[in-house]
């Protein structure tokens, strides 16, 4: 900054003559006495003590001070004034009202006669950062987050007894994890609500192609505009589609961690506030009867989650989450198997926002009966393990036996009726009709000669138009290659001199775990979605895709390119061809001509297997220190496929193995 730019040190640092008139140098202090006795002076910690110090020193009444500790961790961001105007922003509508519940939260713990602590560990916006270097830090955050929070529980050592509050993407996933990670106590998830459509407008998901219509002259400047104020209608909870972040609030409900009917409802209002207060009083009451979350979150819990996952056709992040989850609980981690064996199992029953068929709003879902009206269609199915607990404490059929006969399920249902004129049969269809409908069933797990580990795709996402009267989905075309995102979206956009074209298949590699740290691809999906020929494009890529992506996108292939994966030597023209079969949830993408001779999927297989991988092929240049370290790990815990974990006794072992390997090289060298 040129020097005359510079505010002189005197108008920067001067010290006003009422602040210093107003300065004080020692204080009187908390009035009163410690209820201290003879037996925790000669047995408790210097810290147990200075605890009780630090907590008069905060204002906390001494005669209050030894209930029990209950600490409320959340995912809070920005700071909001007391009506809620913003003083700071934060990075997201899904953190800036979840300060409200944790106030509800503190205030039942202390009038059941405990000691509330709050802390947090604020989270990022994968929508803030879709399409910059930000998402290079958006799937390892998780992890770090939940290192953070097992910390700060660990920190508090009197704790009897934990609510996690969270909303989004990664919040909500890391607060799980560390809850999982510590579940000898007593615990529960309040889940962060969402945010309301605008009356008239677009959502959240559809306003993120501005952009990308604007360009291509499917929308005016004024009409992007006005889209763009409105979408986020009301300033608190996630967005309004069925994606990760409302996703993750579905699962926490479906694992038994939340209250029955907590996720999604509607942030602010007084339904949403009422159960931060109740899910309070669900933890002393496990706490009481000794119940830890260890008993509540089981296999048989990851199992249901699973189920209702299928059921709701959920974001395909979650198959990263939820393994997460189970090996922070230390129970098996799930497998694309186990997945695949599921979703072949389970109807698709719920129209929602990002795939319908009807793009209801996720309050909608909340309003038809939310996870418990799910589980209700479930259990009649069989799909469902009745004998798991909840927070409640109660097993899961006999939440289900209260839910159907109980007034609350009535009521939410005749707003949803009263209020939108929706039949909430309507969003949560009986299955039977849903199949009726043409809902299919959710994820599939393609592999062949491209993805010889496996990829994946939400099948539901696909448009109805370009899949065969068989259900089947195929498509053969050439190769359109990139290595940065940055150029996929600007040959979509058509700004580049070969722009992208339907017909095309777009595979944008090295952007796995070891390239950008697994990014979502969203800016990508969702432009594709919403031009008017976006669904002859195919996508491929060993990156992953945002809760509310939708189309023909395979992700997650494995190995990443950057790993030796084939989908790294792909080159430009090549010939792949795609088949997904939306009833049996089977597929493939195989690389079969180059664009002169076409071979078989084996003849593919073993000219990829001689061919070396592009020389454009690199980790992203910005890539993070960090966020390599952070792959390393990952890929040594398990990979993408296990969770991207940090699997601690597979990270020693692989470290001493390479460390072995050294000494005997540096011995060898040495000889």
């Amino acid at each position: 900054m040129p020097k005359s730019f510079l505010l002189p040190l005197e108008d920067l640092l001067a010290l006003p003559n009422d602040q210093v008139a107003t300065i004080q140098t020692h204080a009187v202090g908390p009035q009163g006495a410690l209820p201290l006795d003879d037996a925790m002076l000669r047995e408790w910690s210097s810290g147990d003590l200075f605890g009780l110090s630090q907590n008069a020193g905060m204002g906390w009444s001494p005669q209050e001070l030894l209930g029990p500790q209950y600490l409320i961790l959340s995912t809070q961001g920005g700071v909001r004034a007391a009506d809620g105007t913003p003083i700071a922003l934060g990075y997201h509508t899904g953190h800036w009202e979840v300060g409200l519940l944790v106030q509800a939260a503190a205030r039942e713990i202390k009038s059941l006669g405990g000691v509330p602590f709050a802390g947090h560990v604020s989270d990022p916006c994968d929508g803030r950062t879709q399409g910059t270097v930000g998402m290079f830090d958006s799937l390892p955050y998780r992890n770090d987050a939940a290192i953070v929070l097992r910390r700060l529980i660990r920190s508090l050592p009197q704790r009897q007894g934990i609510v996690g509050v969270a909303t989004c993407d990664k919040g909500l996933p890391a607060m799980m994890i560390a809850l999982a990670g510590t579940s000898q106590f007593p615990s529960a998830i309040v889940p962060g609500g969402v945010t309301l459509p605008p009356t008239e407008g677009e959502d959240a998901g559809k306003v993120q192609t501005i952009g990308a219509r604007y360009v291509q002259g499917e929308m005016s400047l004024q009409d992007a505009a006005v889209a763009g104020c409105a979408a986020c209608a009301t300033p608190g909870g996630g967005c309004q589609f069925l994606g990760t972040a409302a996703t993750s609030q579905v699962i926490a409900e479906a694992l038994g961690m939340a209250l029955p009917h907590s996720a999604l409802a509607p942030s602010g209002q007084p339904i949403w506030l009422d159960l931060a207060t109740r899910s309070a009083r669900a933890v002393h009451q496990l706490a009481a009867r000794n119940l830890k979350l260890k008993d509540i979150l089981t296999d048989a819990s990851v199992r249901n989650a699973m189920v209702v996952h299928a059921a709701c056709g959920g974001s395909t992040n979650l198959l990263l989450h939820v393994p997460a989850i189970a090996h922070a609980a230390g129970l098996r981690r799930p497998t694309s198997a186990d997945w695949s064996e599921i979703n072949r199992r389970v109807p698709r029953f719920v129209s929602v926002l990002p795939n319908g068929p009807v793009a209801h709003p996720t309050v909608r879902m909340f309003f038809a009966g939310g996870v418990p009206e799910i589980m209700l269609h479930l259990r009649a199915l069989n799909l469902l393990e009745l004998d798991a607990l909840t927070v409640t404490g109660h097993r899961v059929g006999d939440v289900l036996d209260w839910w159907e006969r109980s007034p609350r399920r009535q009521m939410v249902r005749e707003v949803l009726k009263a209020r939108d004129n929706v039949s909430p049969d309507d969003v949560i269809i009986p299955p039977a009709d849903a199949r009726k409908r043409g809902l299919t069933s959710t994820v599939c797990f393609p592999h062949g000669n491209l993805c010889p580990e496996g990829s994946v795709i939400k099948a539901t996402s696909i448009d109805p138009s370009v899949v065969g009267a068989d259900g089947v989905y195929r498509k053969t075309g050439p190769a359109r290659v990139f290595t940065s995102e940055r150029e996929a979206i600007r040959a979509v956009k058509g700004q580049t001199a070969v722009p992208l074209k339907p017909g095309d298949i777009l595979v944008l590699i090295g952007r796995g775990p070891m390239g950008s740290g697994m990014e979502e691809t969203y800016q990508i999906t969702s432009a594709l979605k919403f031009l008017k020929w976006g669904k002859e494009v195919a996508v491929v890529t060993d990156a992953r895709f945002s809760g509310v992506s939708t189309g023909a996108c395979i992700g997650h292939v494995g190995p990443e390119a950057l790993a030796g994966g084939p989908i790294g030597k792909v080159r430009d023209g090549d010939i792949i061809r795609i088949v997904v079969d939306r009833n049996e949830l089977t597929g493939s993408v195989d690389w079969i001509g180059d664009g002169v001779n076409e071979y078989t999927p084996e003849e593919g297989a073993t000219i990829l297997a001689e061919r070396p991988p592009r020389a454009d092929l690199a980790p992203d240049k910005d890539l993070p220190a960090d966020t390599r370290l952070w792959a390393a790990l990952q890929r040594a815990g398990g990979g993408t496929w296990g969770g991207c974990v940090y699997d601690v006794e597979k990270i020693i072992a692989t470290l001493e193995a390479g460390e072995a390997a050294i000494r005997e090289q540096t011995a060898a060298n040495l000889g």
